[in-house]
């Protein structure tokens, strides 16, 4: 990873929840959200790392709540909004909450004190803000994975990045470890791109 950061760049992570669950779920393991911090904080200058994620509100108790608290007192910015819930054409309950329009204007915002984004998400929809960011000089990473079935990574958004990290090459410095106390479980996600042909 020496050649992808210079000890001298800022560094944002901007890591789409919902993605990243579902990559190192598809991989089989679960992140270890202080060694996420640690590895890149050892690449360059971390700025700064948001967490964005949708929340069903009306719920008494949600299994995400508890992993967001731990990530907002533990070095991230944490971005939730609520997630809305409909009835679809064939009658089933689907819960939408995608947060792409927030970690797009969010990283517009600091494109003037970043040097480096790396976002963790395949969502083909983010290549407009790579190259956008790119047009202002900035670098930009995309972590995803190839290694799963079906691929999470979009070729678009991968052609476009400066870099592509694959999340399996750095399972061995985030995973958590089997014995470590286990994060809370992570099934709150939701994400409107369901089923979307975007990778």
């Amino acid at each position: 990873m020496a050649d992808i950061f210079d000890s001298r760049e800022k560094i944002v992570l901007l890591i789409d929840g919902a993605n990243l669950y579902a990559a190192s779920k598809a991989l089989g393991f679960d992140i270890d959200y202080n060694k996420l911090l640690d590895y890149f904080q050892a690449g360059g200058y971390l700025l700064r790392a948001y967490y964005y994620t949708a929340l069903v509100e009306d719920q008494e108790y949600s299994s995400i709540r508890p992993l967001i608290d731990w990530l907002d007192y533990n070095g991230y910015r944490v971005i939730t909004k609520a997630a809305k819930e409909f009835t679809d054409a064939s009658g089933r309950r689907k819960i939408k909450g995608n947060m792409d329009i927030e970690l797009t204007i969010d990283a517009m915002e600091l494109s003037d004190s970043v040097d480096h984004f790396v976002i963790f998400s395949g969502d083909g929809d983010f290549r407009s803000l790579v190259e956008a960011l790119q047009r202002k000089g900035r670098k930009v990473s995309v972590v995803s994975t190839l290694k799963s079935q079906p691929v999470m990574m979009s070729d678009d958004l991968r052609r476009q990045a400066d870099h592509f990290i694959d999340l399996f090459r750095l399972r061995k410095h985030i995973e958590r470890a089997p014995n470590a106390r286990p994060q809370p479980a992570q099934e709150g996600y939701y994400d409107d791109d369901e089923g979307d042909e975007d990778y």
